[in-house]
């Protein structure tokens, strides 16, 4: 234990890095099954016990695994078209998100992307909606320019899929393609911007670990699952992050 300790950073007590680890598990592979959810979650528990500057990098490194591992397990079910349109976006997002000066109110964020996720999800669909290369674009370029601020923005990735034809395996594999790309972008920007990762190298590692066996055990769920288990469960997950996200919101803005 002590040897373990003596490899964490400075301001880093072995105990919250074993709930984070523990937690990868377990959030991974609540990704893995529904396409979404564990990001968040992850966050959470992140935000809890990491220092306030480690949160978004670290947590972009937990998020590339999580998804690198279900992107490799779920590869022939994944949507390249897709896939690809949302990644040149991305590079657009993240790099403007990492040159922006100024942190945007984290009420803000959270309350847009409640809305969105909830009008998107439960509102009516505007007759001249339909998903293409420019939505998958645009949907990359924000996602990736919030992600550098936010973190978990992958339940905007879902919500754009869940307006496509597309069944359940090819949405969640086409979604972990996207975060993959998504997270693998913020994490060469912040390595950019000076972000010590060598020093939370014995945690990442097993955050890594831990995330992969969770997406593994995902996915041996999702394939199980019946379509419209699936369908409703999305559904569900997305108004509670959506909800979620909300009350975040109203309680950033009362204590900013």
């Amino acid at each position: 234990m002590e040897t373990a300790a003596a490899l964490l950073p400075n301001a880093l007590p072995l105990w919250a890095a074993l709930a984070v680890i523990g937690a990868s598990f377990f959030t991974s592979a609540l990704t893995a099954a529904f396409g979404l959810g564990g990001g968040l979650a992850l966050l959470a528990v992140m935000s809890a016990v990491f220092p306030p500057a480690a949160v978004i990098p670290i947590h972009g490194v937990a998020q590339l695994g999580s998804n690198a591992g279900r992107f490799y397990l779920q590869r022939r079910d994944i949507v390249w078209p897709i896939a690809l349109w949302f990644t040149a976006g991305g590079l657009i997002g993240a790099l403007a998100g990492g040159r922006l000066a100024v942190e945007l109110p984290i009420w803000a964020l959270r309350a847009g992307v409640g809305v969105f996720i909830l009008y998107t999800v439960w509102g009516p669909k505007p007759k001249a909606f339909s998903p293409g290369p420019r939505t998958f674009f645009a949907t990359g370029a924000i996602g990736s320019f919030l992600t550098m601020f936010f973190g978990a923005t992958g339940p905007i990735a879902a919500t754009m899929l869940s307006a496509t034809k597309l069944d359940r395996l090819n949405i969640v594999a086409t979604h972990a393609a996207c975060m993959t790309a998504q997270h693998g972008l913020k994490i060469v920007i912040f390595g950019l911007l000076g972000f010590a990762y060598a020093e939370w190298a014995l945690v990442i590692t097993a955050i890594l670990a831990f995330g992969f066996a969770g997406a593994y055990a995902g996915t041996h769920y999702l394939r199980r699952m019946p379509e419209a288990t699936f369908k409703r469960g999305f559904r569900i997950v997305l108004t509670a992050i959506a909800v979620y996200l909300l009350i975040a919101a109203a309680a950033s803005v009362k204590t900013g």
